[in-house]
């Protein structure tokens, strides 16, 4: 029977499940930081010195014209209720009409932006696989000369302008040797060949099972994607190698070695386990840095990825596409960011 005394202490209720309060807080942070962006592309839109109503009518259209699609934009109705209409825009992806070629910015978006993840992937793959092993070992045997080209590799990655080594990768590896396909995703023989599935040409090779596709795509695809991963390379390494730095002078380490513990399982087994996390953060930086920032790799290997055609529509004052390729890339940096706290809590159990 329950006891009736007032005066008898009463349970606590029980707490939110924490894993349910951070899933609030990680939404409500997401749904603020998508909200910023949002604003700040809007007021782009406003502030720059395009007029949204003449890119669409033309100079000679009629005064009546002009007035007719100024207010069929809304311009006519005050910013908070434009922002709104935008907001619900956005959400149903709607991001207006391209001038360039009359199609909706979203289908375009759709078309380009899987050249882009397809050459970022192969990029940041490359960058990975040797600059963390190199970052590790440059560690190891800090002062030797691998740790010395190590350092040189990584300052010539970083100051050497990424448009002028595509050039020149160009013009060696396509021009004199012949050892990879030119310009482009794949040779115009072999345009529109496989149906496009996911829109990696790669991947929807493999899925057609045509294997001249896929080859022929590799050789246009592996010169810049071996730019990219330089570039990512550079720095994974560097940062691995500080990271790597860090740990190995720390007092665990050195009671590991007394303890007889084997140099490999010293820096593999403890201080790389101990940089994972933060390792994570730089690779997912990276991953997206190559992801938006790949614009002149694009452009001098013509690749059709969103770099390029973001570029090209602020070149024409095609602020619909502009704006709907920024929205894009900050959704892509919000969702590596997500990514990277779901790993954390993977690599460090004190972080779940």
């Amino acid at each position: 029977m329950a006891s009736t005394d007032p005066t008898a202490p009463r349970h606590p209720r029980a707490p939110i499940a924490p894993w349910f309060r951070t899933t609030l807080l990680t939404l409500g942070s997401i749904a603020v930081t998508m909200l910023g962006l949002l604003f700040v592309t809007f007021v782009i839109g406003r502030v720059m010195p395009i007029d949204p109503v003449l890119a669409i009518v033309g100079e000679r259209a009629s005064q009546s014209t002009y007035d007719a699609v100024f207010l069929e934009l809304g311009l006519d109705k005050p910013l908070i209720v434009q922002f709104a209409y935008y907001l619900w825009d956005v959400v149903r992806l709607d991001f207006g009409t391209s001038l360039l070629n009359a199609r909706p910015v979203a289908e375009d978006i759709a078309r380009v932006f899987p050249a882009t993840l397809e050459l970022a992937t192969l990029g940041i793959l490359i960058g990975i696989v040797l600059g963390v092993p190199l970052g590790v070992v440059a560690a190891v045997r800090k002062g030797s000369w691998i740790d010395q080209a190590a350092r040189v590799l990584a300052l010539v990655g970083y100051s050497m302008p990424i448009f002028w080594l595509g050039m020149m990768a160009l013009l060696v590896f396509y021009g004199i040797l012949g050892w990879v396909g030119g310009p482009g995703r794949v040779g115009i023989f072999y345009v529109d060949i496989v149906p496009p599935v996911t829109g990696m040409i790669l991947v929807d090779a493999a899925l057609d099972g045509n294997w001249d596709v896929f080859r022929n795509a590799f050789s246009h695809i592996v010169l810049p994607a071996a730019l990219l991963g330089y570039y990512s390379l550079a720095y994974i390494s560097r940062m691995t190698r500080s990271f790597m730095l860090e740990q190995l002078s720390a007092e665990y380490v050195t009671t590991a070695r007394v303890k007889g513990m084997s140099e490999r399982d010293v820096v593999w087994k403890h201080a790389f386990r101990n940089i994972r996390v933060q390792l994570v953060t730089v690779i997912a930086l990276s991953y997206a840095t190559l992801l938006e920032g790949s614009v002149l790799t694009e452009i001098v290997f013509s690749w059709p990825g969103i770099g390029s055609y973001i570029t090209t529509a602020l070149l024409s004052a095609d602020m619909n596409a502009v704006l709907g390729g920024t929205v894009v890339v900050g959704l892509v940096f919000i969702l590596l960011n997500i990514l990277s706290d779901l790993l954390y809590k993977v690599f460090d159990p004190r972080a779940r």
